[in-house]
């Protein structure tokens, strides 16, 4: 556990005071785009945080590399240049997009160069945590690889419209799978607790608690498509490298749950964010647009025109996601009946605190008349 607090540091503080570089270079160069409609800010704020969060995922991995504790890790250096190289691609892509709006066929074209590339180097799905079930071949393999590692930077990008939004729901996912992939380290392998999706894990963790502080609202910075897609795609990879290798036959446990976890527990974190992701497509179709045009409609501006204030809607995605996650966690430890009456209750406290702008109004309404 030392050794990936060490990583969670060091991608912390690298991010942090990078962000604070990037921030003063913006400011001096102007580097920002005007103000949109559906934007929630009312002050023009660069969109370059993903160039500070990209730099603490590389000093951290440079670090991590002749480091012991992740030989195993690092035994297949082909894989890991694959990852390093894709995430570098697709920061790319954010950064052009920030700055100059690129087009959403571009966007794509790149999101699927990107997860080819971590796809054909075997960062993908292999076997499922369902009995050993093998996937028929290597090329229906790569193509559902591809096609959940595009969801799920897509799914993330696509709520990354509140100040400290992103980041929050994103670490307190990472958080609860971390948690979950070295408790599975240590059943199936007790001698090394060191994995792929680890220490991507704590790499993540530290890149959103270094760049939390400069994007709480009020927000001095956002990450940008640039953050957005990197952490939806170290997520991608995190959660890949565990779904594909974890064979639930060398679990000890009896119970099916804990050997589908590997499957529910990623989707689970991104929950949210993929409801918004599927509402936001059908809308848009239905309107006879670009799934990928930009609205006002995403659930954190609902939340808005709800009656919550900016700092309540970016809340109640954090009670959710923490209920959801967790949720799934406890199936580990406890008998199931118990980890439902956790849910019910916890589901009664989140409905209540989305619902309460609500519940006031009506209060106050019923008062007046």
């Amino acid at each position: 556990m030392r050794a990936y607090f060490l990583m969670f540091l060091v991608a912390g503080l690298v991010t942090f005071f990078a962000t604070h570089l990037v921030r003063r270079f913006a400011a001096r160069r102007n580097l920002h785009l005007e103000i949109r409609e559906r934007d929630a800010h009312k002050v023009p704020t660069p969109r370059l945080g993903g160039l500070a969060m990209y730099a603490g995922f590389m000093v951290t991995i440079l670090v991590a590399w002749p480091l012991g504790w992740f030989s195993a890790v690092f035994a297949n250096p082909a894989q890991v240049l694959a990852i390093i190289a894709a995430v570098t691609l697709i920061t790319a892509i954010g950064v052009l997009d920030d700055l100059y709006d690129l087009d959403w066929t571009l966007k794509l074209a790149g999101q699927f160069i990107v997860a080819g590339i971590i796809a054909w180097q075997g960062v993908q799905i292999i076997s499922l945590p369902i009995s050993g079930l093998t996937i028929g071949s290597f090329g229906i393999s790569l193509i559902a690889t591809v096609f959940i590692t595009v969801l799920v930077m897509n799914a993330v990008n696509f709520i990354d419209g509140l100040d400290g939004l992103v980041a929050g729901v994103v670490f307190i996912g990472t958080a609860v799978f971390f948690a979950y992939t070295y408790l599975l380290a240590q059943e199936i392998s007790p001698t090394n607790y060191f994995n792929l999706a680890g220490l991507i894990s704590a790499i993540v963790l530290g890149m959103c608690a270094g760049f939390l502080p400069h994007n709480w609202h009020r927000a001095k910075i956002f990450m940008g498509d640039s953050g957005a897609y990197q952490l939806g795609l170290l997520m991608a990879v995190s959660a890949l490298a565990v779904t594909g290798q974890v064979d639930p036959g060398v679990l000890t446990r009896n119970d099916v749950i804990p050997a589908l976890l590997p499957l529910v527990l990623p989707l689970s974190i991104l929950i949210l964010p993929l409801l918004d992701f599927a509402l936001a497509v059908v809308r848009r179709l239905r309107a006879g647009k670009s799934p990928f045009s930009a609205d006002r409609k995403h659930l954190h501006h609902r939340l808005q025109d709800f009656g919550h204030s900016h700092l309540g809607s970016v809340i109640v995605f954090y009670v959710w996601t923490t209920l959801i996650s967790t949720t799934c966690l406890l199936f580990y430890f406890i008998p199931g009946r118990l980890v439902l009456v956790y849910f019910f209750v916890g589901l009664l406290g989140c409905c209540a605190y989305t619902l309460w702008p609500l519940l006031r109004s009506r209060a106050q309404q019923g008062k007046a008349s």
